[in-house]
């Protein structure tokens, strides 16, 4: 994070602003406060277990949370504390909700910062879901099989090679991200912060209007909707794409599934737009695919408010927050695989009660569900119903009414990034939502990206118990 903040430093030092000293600054403090944690720790020994792991876990990503929040809080920005955090905890959880405004005349080293914050809390989530959560067993998050995670996850040798296959897969989509938006028409600066945006899942933008700055460049658009659809997918695909045996994941039941969503889905919005807005097809299909993939990514760019399309179009669009992107990926929300193994475990209680003596068990990707495995993912699903319900009703209780305050909890939950109505719909942001608010929903951001259950086990009192 220190050496990560000497880039916008020296982005803000070329531009000439004077933000650059906040950022040597941060970037002192936080490696003085690094060094001197490393120097009390580094004959310490600890042996990793579950309860260090959750505990491990928090404590990471709040962290990055605080120090992702210094240059914000001082800079020249007109935003308080509860403000900075809230956009850090947004960017670092690859949520994309912001209230920053007037982004368009903002410090080159302020936009850069948030992308970068954006990008490096997308790696760390694939490297934590990938890594570490599996096996702390916090369910639906293993891939493609369901045993115990010292016998699936080792697709390669050793873990520092995963990591390795992990990061460069996701450096090279960036990269190629980046220079298919610069061909596109966007400037060398735009182009970057957006393709960290986009490999990121965050929608975080360079401009107030997000895409709709880029709507009279059908490629960009085009593009954007390429890789957000790339980055909700899981990214152990392309880390081991070149390995023999292993492309047989393209094939996961996940993956068609979201493709399938996205073809669907975006076409049926297409024909309902070019019925009732009278507009082409080809230009209607390209923007219900571009905002379809990236409300199911959750992703959140806009080419405009889509909230305006009528009440069909925002119910599919409603139900794809829930959704997300699959397992493995930048994305939020219930994700694919956890869909699936909701359905195979309807389909199995129905067919039992249809026919009370037939013996069938649930299966996933070839392997039986374990009903372990099984309760995990019913238990993730109704904390994450839980949560938002429970989100929902403290933020009434702060004064926004039942439609903002749902809209805020679903997004934040769900780590979308944009609501539904005014003012946090695709085509506005959080800068009216009080502070109070907004320490909540920096809450359920940091409780949605880190699979709800991570977080919550803290509160057991049995979790201190020795």
């Amino acid at each position: 994070m220190a050496v990560t903040m000497m880039i916008p430093a020296l982005a803000d030092l070329r531009a000439g602003n004077d933000d650059w000293e906040v950022f040597v600054r941060s970037s002192l403090t936080v490696f003085t406060i690094a060094s001197l944690v490393f120097m009390a720790t580094r004959e310490a020994t600890a042996i990793f277990s579950a309860r260090l792991g959750f505990f491990l876990t928090v404590c990471l990503w709040l962290t990055a949370c605080l120090l992702g929040m210094l240059p914000l809080y001082f800079s020249g920005l007109p935003i308080g504390f509860a403000q900075s955090l809230f956009e850090s905890v947004s960017a670092v959880t690859s949520t994309g909700a912001t209230v920053l405004t007037g982004l368009d005349d903002m410090p080159q080293g302020i936009l850069l910062w948030r992308s970068l914050l954006c990008w490096i809390g997308g790696i760390g989530f694939i490297a934590l879901a990938l890594l570490l959560l599996p096996s702390l067993r916090v369910g639906g998050i293993r891939l493609f099989h369901m045993e115990s995670s010292e016998k699936s996850e080792k697709i390669l040798p050793r873990v520092n090679q995963i990591a390795n296959a992990l990061m460069i897969a996701y450096l090279g989509l960036t990269l190629v991200c980046a220079l298919c938006y610069f061909f596109a028409g966007m400037s060398l600066f735009d182009a970057v912060n957006h393709a960290m945006s986009t490999i990121a899942t965050t929608g975080f933008s360079t401009h107030d209007a997000s895409f709709g700055y880029f709507a009279d460049k059908p490629a960009v658009v085009f593009f954007a909707t390429v890789f957000m659809v790339l980055s909700a997918l899981p990214f152990i695909v392309y880390a081991t794409a070149f390995i023999p045996g292993q492309k047989k994941r393209l094939g996961d039941q996940q993956i068609r599934l979201f493709i399938f969503l996205c073809v669907v889905c975006s076409t049926i919005l297409a024909l309902w737009l070019s019925l009732t807005r009278d507009i082409p097809f080809s230009s209607a299909l390209l923007k219900a695919s571009f905002h379809f993939t990236s409300v199911i990514s959750t992703t959140s760019f806009s080419i405009e408010d889509y909230s305006q399309w009528g009440a069909f179009a925002v119910g599919i669009f409603f139900l794809a927050c829930f959704c997300g992107g699959c397992a493995g990926s930048t994305s939020g929300g219930i994700k694919m695989n956890r869909l699936i193994i909701l359905w195979r475990l309807v389909k199995t209680s129905m067919t039992r009660l249809a026919s009370p003596n037939t013996v069938v068990r649930p299966r996933y990707a070839g392997t039986e569900i374990s009903d372990d495995f099984a309760r995990t993912v019913l238990l993730f699903v109704w904390l994450f119903l839980f949560i938002m319900i429970v989100g929902a009703a403290l933020l009434m209780m702060t004064g926004l009414d039942l439609a903002t305050a749902f809209s805020c909890a679903l997004t934040t939950t769900a780590n979308v990034g944009s609501g539904f109505g005014s003012p946090v719909g695709s085509a506005g942001n959080f800068a009216a939502i009080n502070t109070s608010a907004l320490y909540i929903m920096s809450f359920l951001m940091l409780a949605g990206r880190l699979e709800i259950i991570t977080v919550l086990i803290l509160f057991m009192p049995s979790f201190w118990r020795r």
